[in-house]
């Protein structure tokens, strides 16, 4: 046993708290005194594992802690070394004292050894490919290997679709306004959930077209008021995202899925179906795109499958005719998606860590769903099991402004509901965020944080004298 990895045992006697960041605190306070320098190679994971008396994921999750915080770096070839740059403050402050944020809507990421040494090869192999090959402009929409990739990606939910009808595009984000463009123009409406995706309200205010909020429940758009819409003034398209709703986790069901697309069809609406989520579930209802292909815009990508850094989506037209519409749109608003992330996501499609990421990051959302099972015992709340979020009522006396504040001078972020409201006032609500970088100890404390403060009066909770 070498004297760091002697330290570090006697770190791990002295502490009763998660063995993973004991590892890492031992590790930065190694490099704050001197003992472990710039570039200094550690021991391999199993070496840790057998010199600590751990487990492999345990040693796993140790340093992976310590490579969140930027003090360690894993090089291909040459293993885990101390970084070159340790931040000014390696050593985590205290959860209270901290952030944990839980606003974005991020995966959660799992410390699997396997599934990060895949991450790590993809990476790597792009070092493989003519670097010319990757800087030069590529064909606007993806090349036909990349959108038949995609294809295959898609296959599950899409069966049978052709590849001339997908685009690569850089992001979701990126597809839906290069759709808002092609389909609406200044003036016009689109409909979509009165509670939905933010993203669309500041591509809609930058355009300057209208949303139209319909009022849902917990499966989604009510068809009534959809109906009623269409009959009176149809709008130029529906926007609406099925699955997982963000931010209620609502889920439409295969009778309304068939309602709504019945509607559409009657009044030749188009439906823009955002299915960044649709993946997650182990089982869920078709997409509107099965049920009204000649109608639908299907989009969906990598942010929450993978992470939000691959900023790669696939769109799916209703005929090739809006496949030329929308890839000249495209071109004027983004030229094309990176073809250093396009070539790395065609790889993960192949390879199956697409598959295996989406596996991972559905068990992990899992477990922490299990976990605000646990601790929320006080809470009124929506989830799905399968999700990384969760819609939670602000209960009386507390209002949505003054629970978000609270919590986050406790160190916990939060949305509230006024950044998803499109029409009606907006529910005494707010998004929580389970993924992202946090684990999931800092999951259950940022929970054990909002539980507490459901069980406090507001009067009792200011810290103002």
């Amino acid at each position: 046993m070498s004297n760091h990895t002697s330290r570090w045992a006697a770190a791990l006697r002295r502490n009763e708290g998660p063995a993973y960041r004991v590892i890492a605190d031992a590790i930065a306070a190694d490099i704050q005194s001197g003992q472990l320098t710039a570039n200094q190679k550690l021991p391999t994971l199993r070496v840790l594992a057998a010199a600590l008396d751990l487990n492999f994921t345990t040693a796993a999750r140790g340093y992976a802690e310590a490579q969140r915080r930027g003090l360690i770096d894993s090089r291909p070839g040459v293993g885990t070394v101390v970084r070159e740059a340790v931040r000014a403050d390696p050593v985590k402050r205290p959860l209270a004292a901290s952030l944990i944020d839980m606003t974005m809507n991020m995966p959660p990421e799992p410390g699997d050894p396997a599934l990060l040494e895949r991450f790590r090869d993809g990476i790597a192999s792009l070092q493989r490919v003519d670097p010319y090959d990757l800087l030069r402009y590529q064909e606007f929409g993806g090349s036909f290997d990349d959108r038949a990739a995609g294809v295959r990606w898609l296959a599950p939910r899409l069966p049978g679709l052709a590849t001339q009808r997908v685009l690569v595009c850089p992001g979701v984000q990126g597809a839906l306004l290069a759709l808002f463009t092609v389909l609406a123009r200044a003036g016009d409406a689109i409909a979509c959930e009165a509670v939905t995706y933010p993203g669309i309200k500041g591509i809609a205010a930058h355009l300057g077209i209208r949303l139209i909020g319909l009022p849902i429940d917990d499966e989604g758009i009510d068809p009534e008021a959809f109906g009623a819409l269409c009959a009176a003034d149809p709008p130029k398209a529906l926007y609406c995202n099925p699955t997982l709703l963000n931010p209620t986790t609502a889920t439409m069901s295969l009778q309304r899925r068939q309602a709504i697309t019945e509607i559409a069809r009657r009044h030749a609406v188009p439906i823009i179906e955002d299915d960044a989520y649709g993946f997650l579930p182990a089982q869920s209802p078709p997409p509107l795109a099965t049920l009204a292909p000649e109608l639908t815009f299907y989009i969906t990508g990598f942010a929450k499958h993978l992470g939000a850094g691959l900023r790669i989506a696939y769109l799916c037209t209703p005929n090739v005719r809006y496949t030329a519409r929308v890839q000249a749109t495209l071109r004027t608003t983004s030229v094309m998606a990176s073809p250093l992330s396009v070539a790395l996501a065609t790889r993960w499609i192949d390879d199956g860590t697409v598959v295996a990421s989406t596996t991972a990051i559905r068990e992990e959302s899992k477990l922490r769903q299990n976990i605000a099972r646990r601790v929320l015992r006080q809470a009124q709340y929506v989830a799905h099991p399968e999700a990384f979020h969760l819609w939670l009522s602000v209960p009386q006396p507390w209002n949505r402004i003054e629970f978000a504040a609270h919590l986050r001078s406790h160190g916990v972020g939060v949305v509230v509901s006024d950044t998803f409201t499109v029409s009606g006032g907006a529910p005494e609500a707010v998004r929580v965020c389970l993924g992202g970088a946090s684990s999931r100890d800092d999951c259950q404390h940022s929970l054990e944080i909002i539980e507490d403060a459901i069980e406090q009066h507001p009067a009792l909770a200011s810290r103002v004298m």
